[in-house]
């Protein structure tokens, strides 16, 4: 098509029954700060909400959950993953996800902002690849224990909130320790993305951010080029090398991201999902939704209630 959306005169408002976006589930929304590190345990929270977490989101956080005891059930936007203790779940910010946690399940919640990340993938790239995607992953190989990961974060935890000497370096270092565990487990069992990062790929990261900013803004590619200061061609090459999709497919999948959010979790009507994202005709959006889903965005909703 010629154009990937067009906008609603002045600017579409947002319509009501959007996904919750919190700092931490049940906080009000508020910006990171450069270095935020928070831990506690499953029950610190779940407790409160008889162990049921609502679909919700957070903007700049990302979150590992370290499972020692029980099991349960992540949704992360509209995919069920089932998981059983030892486990660690890999939850990257923006993503929509709920938890049905078994009672008394056992195991520590760690937030950390994405600035923080990133200071820590300059010294070791792997990292970066860990909330490349939702994970689940069984803690059953020889480079992971539970009884090790458990320790580092009850270490981790103190220094959070111990107001000691150096107690800035000495997180970070746990925090180290943690993410080296995470790496290796999921090098172990085969998924993520393990490969280092090179210029494509750092130009690759560079689009997604400005999609996820401007994706129902209906921009073409020249605009999206044009803003990161690329040619068209060298962004397609790169998003052809790194992810296999022409960069209008990056920013069509974004869309029919946000677009199957609102259909699983919100109440807004089918109508107000294409104004909401930048449709000005909803029979368009259903078009645009079932071409490329397989189903019309009705029958979606229904599937996935």
């Amino acid at each position: 098509m010629r154009a990937m959306v067009t906008r609603v005169k002045g600017g579409a408002a947002r319509a009501k029954g959007a996904v919750p976006r919190f700092f931490l589930y049940g906080e009000p929304p508020r910006e990171a700060d450069e270095g935020f590190l928070h831990v506690e345990t499953i029950a610190d929270r779940s407790q409160l909400y008889d162990w049921k977490i609502r679909p919700h989101a957070h903007r700049d956080l990302h979150q590992i959950l370290l499972i020692l005891k029980g099991g349960g059930e992540m949704r992360a936007e509209s995919e069920a993953k089932p998981f059983r203790a030892p486990a660690l779940l890999l939850v990257p910010a923006t993503v929509v996800h709920a938890f049905a946690f078994e009672r008394d399940t056992t195991g520590y919640v760690i937030t950390l902002a994405e600035r923080s990340l990133r200071d820590l993938a300059r010294r070791e790239p792997l990292f970066s690849t860990v909330f490349g995607s939702v994970q689940s992953v069984r803690l059953m190989d020889r480079y992971v224990q539970a009884n090790e990961l458990e320790e580092t974060l009850r270490g981790l935890q103190r220094e959070v909130v111990w107001d000691g000497p150096a107690r800035s370096i000495a997180a970070e270092a746990r925090l180290t320790i943690v993410l080296v565990a995470v790496v290796r487990a999921m090098f172990e069992h085969g998924v993520g993305g393990m490969s280092e990062r090179g210029p494509r790929a750092a130009l690759v990261a560079r689009f997604r951010d400005a999609v996820e900013s401007n994706f129902r803004s209906g921009w073409d590619v020249a605009r999206y080029a044009k803003m990161l200061r690329v040619s068209s061609s060298r962004l397609r090459a790169a998003c052809l090398d790194v992810t296999g999709k022409p960069p209008t497919r990056l920013v069509h999948d974004r869309l029919l991201l946000e677009a199957k959010r609102s259909l699983t979790y919100t109440n807004m009507t089918i109508a107000e999902t294409a104004y909401d994202l930048g449709f000005s005709d909803p029979a368009y959006f259903s078009r645009f939704f079932s071409e490329r889903v397989g189903e019309s965005p009705a029958a979606f909703r229904r599937r996935t209630a």
